[in-house]
């Protein structure tokens, strides 16, 4: 019981990432946008998708970069904006991902597979408990036959696998949970873990 509770706090959190994701916040554009923008500038996906990660890495390096957009961000949440902010910039980079791959980024199921990568390398493991192989092209149809208690499974675990991650218990200790999230708050962004979220999105979502 306390783990599925633990789970649901953080899929709260994660659920406003995404919302906030989709529909954008002042001065920030959408996952859409973000991927248009890229698309843009760069010949083919996998280097719009590279280009991408990189300008995460730099950005979000920059204390400034995450004041900002914390001084915008109102939570009902008992997190830190900073933290809020890191969940919410990783979040609508890996979206911008699935739909430079053409998924429907709306969709609840690619909502989910977007949530799996959020977890790095333990996404590989939650999608085999869930008969998911990230690497394995993600058809729409195949995506469609993902039942509503597969999902319901892949949240959950998602959830209190970021949770849990450094055995930290309370939402106040979440940043600790979160891949990056700690760096962001001593000062720092962890490049190699931010390599790993963009690799595991990009065999998700573009088989690359």
């Amino acid at each position: 019981m306390t783990e599925k509770i633990e789970s649901n706090k953080m899929l709260k959190i994660l659920d406003w990432a995404y919302e906030h994701s989709m529909n954008g916040m002042p001065g920030t554009p959408t996952a859409e946008e973000l991927a248009d923008e890229y698309i843009r500038k760069h010949s083919s996906v996998e280097k719009s998708c590279n280009s991408l990660i990189n300008w995460q890495v730099s950005k979000c390096a920059t204390s400034g970069f995450i004041t900002g957009l914390g001084g915008i961000i109102t939570l009902p949440f008992a997190i830190p904006a900073n933290m809020a902010s890191v969940i919410y910039v990783q979040m609508r980079m890996i979206a911008a991902i699935a739909y430079m791959g053409n998924y429907d980024i709306k969709d609840d199921s690619v909502k989910t597979l977007v949530y799996m990568c959020l977890t790095g390398k333990a996404a590989v493991d939650i999608g085999k408990g869930a008969g998911i192989k990230i690497g394995a092209k993600l058809t729409k149809a195949t995506i469609e036959k993902i039942s509503g208690a597969t999902l319901t499974k892949i949240n959950q675990a998602v959830g209190f696998r970021l949770f849990t991650k450094f055995g930290e218990k309370g939402v106040i200790n979440i940043g600790k949970a979160i891949p990056l999230a700690g760096g962001i708050i001593g000062g720092g962004f962890d490049l190699v873990t931010t390599k790993t979220i963009g690799k595991v999105s990009k065999k998700m979502f573009l088989n690359a």
